[in-house]
C-alpha cells in the first residue's frame, strides 16, 4: 500500500469515531431497530442542497480511490463532519451512553475494524473509504448482530415479570391501537381508581422491556386491575407480549396510517394490532375505522363478547357525541366530557373497557367530568401574557391533527391570531407526501399564521399551504418558532404546536 493509501486508511479510522457517534444516536432514538439508521442517513444526506453535494462528493471520492490514491481523504473529511445539522450529542434527542449503546458501539467498532483490516490486507484503501461512507449500514449490521444477545439478556426480567403477574393475579386490560393508546389508558385508570386498586404501565412503556419493568417495579400485592399499553412495529410482537401478559379485556382504539413506513399497509397494521385478541378476552373496539367495524362483526359471530365504541355518528354500545360530548352506553346518557380537552373515541374506549370489566358504567359517571388531560396531547393552557397555548406535540397522526385544527378554530377567541407550528407527520410510508400536503392545506385554512419547522416535510407542507390563506413562515427548528411566538403574540391569540420532531430528524 502506498503512503497515500495508508493516510486514507488512518483518516477513515479517525473519521469513523464522530461519524459512528452520530449514527449511534439515531440507533438509540429509533429504539435500536435494524435498518432505521440507514433509512435516516438517506433522509439526512438528501436534506438540503449542501448535504446532497457533500454526499455526492463522498461517494465519488470513495469510488475514485480505486484509481487515484489519496482522493479518499475527501470522503473521510465529509463523513467526519457531516451531514450538516446532525449533531454529535443532540439537544432534544441527546445521546445517552447506556450499557446497550456501549454494546452496539463495540460491535460497530468490530465491523468497521474488519473493513479497515481488509483494506490493509488487500492494499486497497478504497475499501476503507467505502466502509466509512456505508457507516450507517455498519451500525444497522451491529444492531442485527446484537439483537439475539439483547433478547437473551433481557429474558430474565420478562420471566420475573411473568412470575410477578401470576403471583398478584390482577385482571389485565391490554390496550393497543395506531393512536389513542396512552390517552385511553390514562382515562381508564382514572375511571377505575374510585372503585378498584389499579396499576397502569407508565408513560409509553409499551414494549417488551418497558412492560416487564412496569410490572417488576410497580405491580404491588393487592392490585386488582393492571392496565397495559401495548405497541408494535411488526407482526408477532403483541402476540409475544400477550403470551406472558394474557389480557382479560383487549382494547383496540383506532387504526390509521401510523408506522406505515415499517408496516406498509393499514391492513397489515390491523392484523398486527389484532394479535391482542387472545382467546377468552372481551374485545373493546373503536369501530369508527371500517376495518375495526368488520373485525367487531367477525369476532361477535365467532362467539367473542364485543363492545363497540365510537366517537362519530356511527354509534355503538358506547358512544361519545363528537359535538356535545355526551357519553351514552346502550343509548343511555351517563355523563358528559369537555371536548376541548378530550378526544371522544378515546373516552368511549375507556368507558367500554369499564363495561367489559363487568362494572356498571354509572359507577364511574361522576368521574367523567374530571378526566385528566394527557401531557402533550392537546393540553391547553393560557400563559401569563394571555396567549392560549395548545400543546399537541405528542400527537403524530392525521386524525389527531385534524381534531386539533378543528379545536383551534372552534375554541380560539374571536379576532385573535390563530397560529399553527408543525414539522408535519412522519412514519406515513408511501402516504407521507399526501398526508403532509393535506395537513399543510388544512392548517393554512384553519390558521392565520402557519409556521413550518424543519426540512423533513417542508416541501409537502408548503405545497398544501398554497391552498389556504394563512401567512406562512419557514423556520429551522421549534426554538425559532417559540421566539417568534413570544415576539408576535399577545392576549387573545392562540398557538397550536402540532407534533414535534426530535433533532435526530433533519
Amino acid at each position: 500500500m502506498t503512503l497515500w493509501g495508508w493516510l486514507v486508511v488512518v483518516a477513515c479510522g479517525i473519521a469513523a469515531v464522530p461519524a459512528g457517534i452520530r449514527w449511534l444516536r439515531i440507533a438509540q432514538r429509533e429504539h435500536y431497530l435494524p435498518l432505521a439508521v440507514t433509512r435516516f442517513s438517506v433522509r439526512w444526506w438528501t436534506a438540503g442542497y449542501l448535504n446532497r453535494v457533500l454526499a455526492a462528493g463522498a461517494i465519488i471520492a470513495a469510488a475514485a480511490e480505486w484509481g487515484w490514491a489519496g482522493v479518499g481523504l475527501i470522503a473521510a473529511a465529509v463523513e467526519a463532519h457531516g451531514p450538516v445539522g446532525l449533531g454529535l450529542r443532540g439537544v432534544t434527542s441527546s445521546l445517552v451512553w447506556t450499557k446497550r449503546l456501549v454494546r452496539v458501539a463495540v460491535t460497530t467498532t468490530v465491523v468497521m475494524g474488519g473493513s479497515l483490516a481488509a483494506a490493509v490486507a488487500t492494499g486497497q484503501a478504497a475499501v476503507a473509504a467505502a466502509a466509512l461512507v456505508a457507516m450507517p449500514a455498519a451500525v444497522d449490521a451491529a444492531l442485527a448482530i446484537n439483537r439475539p444477545l439483547e433478547r437473551a439478556m433481557n429474558q430474565k426480567w420478562v420471566k420475573e415479570a411473568a412470575r410477578r403477574l401470576g403471583e398478584v393475579a390482577p385482571t389485565v386490560v391490554a390496550i393497543t391501537g395506531s393512536y389513542g393508546k396512552t390517552s385511553t389508558k390514562l382515562y381508564l385508570a382514572h375511571l377505575l381508581a374510585g372503585n378498584k386498586r389499579v396499576t397502569a404501565s407508565p408513560a409509553s412503556f409499551n414494549n417488551r422491556m418497558g412492560l416487564a419493568r412496569a410490572i417488576n417495579e410497580r405491580l404491588s400485592a393487592g392490585t386488582e386491575i393492571f392496565v397495559a399499553e401495548m405497541g408494535t412495529y411488526g407482526p408477532g410482537e403483541i402476540a409475544e407480549l400477550c403470551s406472558w401478559i394474557p389480557p382479560d379485556v383487549a382494547v383496540i382504539t383506532a387504526i390509521g396510517p401510523v408506522h406505515l413506513e415499517r408496516m406498509r399497509t393499514e391492513d397489515h397494521i390491523l392484523a398486527c394490532k389484532s394479535e391482542i385478541l387472545t382467546p377468552g378476552a372481551t374485545a373493546v373496539l373503536g369501530v369508527d375505522h371500517p376495518g375495526l367495524s368488520r373485525l367487531a362483526e367477525s369476532e361477535a359471530q365467532n362467539g367473542r363478547q364485543v363492545i363497540r365504541c365510537s366517537g362519530e355518528e356511527a354509534g355503538g354500545e358506547v358512544w361519545v357525541n363528537p359535538h356535545s360530548g355526551e357519553v351514552r352506553v346502550e343509548g343511555n346518557l351517563i355523563g358528559k366530557v369537555d371536548l376541548r380537552f378530550h378526544h371522544p373515541l378515546n373516552v368511549a374506549a375507556a368507558v367500554g373497557a369499564v363495561s367489559a370489566l363487568g362494572m356498571d358504567p354509572n359507577q364511574v359517571a361522576g368521574l367523567l367530568g374530571t378526566l385528566p388531560s394527557p401531557e402533550h396531547r392537546l393540553a391547553t393552557m393560557v400563559n401569563q401574557r394571555g396567549v392560549t397555548v395548545m400543546d399537541d406535540t405528542f400527537n403524530a397522526n392525521p386524525a389527531g391533527a385534524s381534531a386539533a385544527l378543528h379545536r383551534l378554530v372552534e375554541h380560539s377567541p374571536p379576532g385573535g391570531k390563530r397560529v399553527v407550528v408543525t414539522p408535519g407527520l412522519v412514519e406515513m410510508g408511501p402516504r407521507r407526501r399526501i398526508e403532509n400536503r393535506a395537513l399543510g392545506r388544512a392548517a393554512s385554512q384553519a390558521a392565520t399564521h402557519l409556521l413550518v419547522v424543519g426540512r423533513t416535510n417542508r416541501r409537502d407542507l408548503l405545497a398544501g399551504a398554497t391552498e389556504g390563506s394563512a401567512s406562512v413562515l419557514v423556520l429551522e427548528n421549534r426554538l425559532q418558532a417559540v421566539r417568534w411566538a413570544r415576539a408576535n403574540l399577545d392576549r387573545g391569540d392562540t398557538i397550536l404546536y402540532e407534533n414535534d420532531l426530535p433533532d435526530h430528524y433533519p
